[in-house]
C-alpha cells in the first residue's frame, strides 16, 4: 500500500480504537513509517512538492506524538521536518518581501523563529528522555550538561543545537533567544568532540552560522572560516549550504563582496546528483544562492570614490 494511503489508514484505525495492544501497534506502525518520510523527502528534487507535503507530515507527527510522546526516533524526525519547512521554505519567503513589504517579512520571520524552537523542543524531548531536566541544565551550566552526552546522542544533540542555533541567528534581536547562545555551542561542541564527521561535516557547518554571530555574541569570523574549511573537507564538497552559510554569516557583515560572490558561485557548481541524500538540500541552497546574488546591491555598500 502506498505510503498516504497506509498512513492513512492506520490513523483512522487508530482514532477507533479503544486504549488497548492493537491500537499501539498501529501508533507504532504510523510512527515508523513517519521517521521514515524525512528520508525519502531529502532525496526529492522537486522542492514545491515538499513544501506542499510537509505541513501534512508534521501535523501527523505531532497528532501521533500525543499518544507515543516518547518515542526518540519520531521526536528526532519531527524536528527535522520542522527545521526543513522553516529554513528551506519560510525563510526564504521573508527574505523575498524583506525589500518590498517590511511587515509581511518580519511576520514569516517571527514564524520561522517559532518553528525552529518547536524543532528544537522535539528534538530536547528526546534528549530529556534519558536526561531529565537537560533543558535547564543547559541555560545553568551549559558545558556540564553537555558533557553528560556520549556517541549515541550524537545526532539528538546535533539537531537540538543546530535547530536552537538556526533560531538564534534568525533572530539576534531577541534577547531572550540570544541568551541561550552558550547552550548551543556546548551541545554543538560536545557533538563535535563525539562525532566530528558526523553526517560528512555537518556539526562544522552548524557551527559556521553560530561563530558568525557578532562578537559581542561570542562570535568569530575566523572560527567560523575554520569550520567552513573543515566541513568542505569532510563533505568532499557536495553541499551547496556550505558555502552558503559562510557568505552569509561572515561575508555580508564584513562588507566583503568578492568573496561573497566567490563563495555563492562555487555553491552553484555543486552537482545535484552527486550525493542523492543531499539533491533536495542542494537544490534549495543554490535557489538561495541565485536570490542572493539577485540582490548583492542591497546587501553591500558601494565602494568608495
Amino acid at each position: 500500500m502506498p505510503f498516504p494511503a497506509r498512513l492513512a489508514t492506520l490513523l483512522a484505525l487508530s482514532a477507533l480504537l479503544p486504549a488497548c495492544s492493537l491500537k499501539r501497534f498501529a501508533l507504532g506502525s504510523v510512527a515508523g513509517s513517519l521517521a521514515k518520510s524525512s528520508a525519502t523527502l531529502t532525496r526529492e528534487d522537486d522542492p514545491e512538492l515538499v513544501r506542499e507535503t510537509l505541513p501534512v507530515v508534521m501535523k501527523a507527527m505531532e497528532g501521533v506524538l500525543i499518544s507515543s510522546p516518547d518515542d526518540p526516533g519520531l521526536r528526532l524526525a519531527a524536528c527535522q521536518a520542522f527545521a526543513l519547512y522553516a529554513s528551506g521554505f519560510l525563510e526564504p519567503d521573508a527574505e523575498r518581501l524583506a525589500a518590498s513589504d517590511y511587515e509581511a517579512s518580519e511576520a514569516l520571520r517571527a514564524r520561522a523563529i517559532a518553528l525552529h524552537l518547536r524543532a528544537r523542543d522535539h528534538a530536547l524531548h528526546a534528549l530529556e528522555l534519558a536526561h531529565p531536566g537537560l533543558g535547564a541544565r543547559l541555560r545553568t551550566d551549559p558545558v556540564a550538561a553537555a558533557a553528560e552526552l556520549d556517541t549515541a546522542e550524537v545526532e539528538a544533540a546535533y539537531l537540538t543545537g543546530g535547530t536552537w542555533g538556526l533560531a538564534i541567528a534568525l533572530g539576534k534581536d531577541r534577547a531572550e533567544l540570544v541568551a541561550d547562545v552558550d547552550a548551543v555551542r556546548a551541545l554543538l561542541r560536545r557533538a563535535l568532540e563525539l562525532d566530528e564527521s558526523y553526517e560528512r561535516g555537518a556539526i562544522h557547518e552548524a557551527l559556521i552560522a553560530i561563530e558568525a554571530l557578532p562578537e559581542i555574541m561570542g562570535g568569530s569570523p575566523d572560527k567560523a572560516r575554520a569550520h567552513y574549511a573543515r566541513a568542505l573537507e569532510l563533505s568532499g564538497g557536495t553541499r551547496a549550504s556550505v558555502h552558503v552559510a559562510l557568505a552569509t554569516g561572515v561575508c555580508v557583515g564584513a562588507q566583503a563582496r568578492a568573496e561573497f560572490e566567490a563563495l555563492l558561485a562555487l555553491a552553484l557548481t555543486v552537482d545535484l546528483s552527486a550525493d542523492p541524500d543531499q539533491r533536495l538540500a542542494n537544490r534549495l541552497a543554490q535557489a538561495r544562492a541565485r536570490r542572493l546574488l539577485a540582490r548583492i546591491d542591497e546587501l553591500f555598500l558601494p565602494p568608495l570614490e
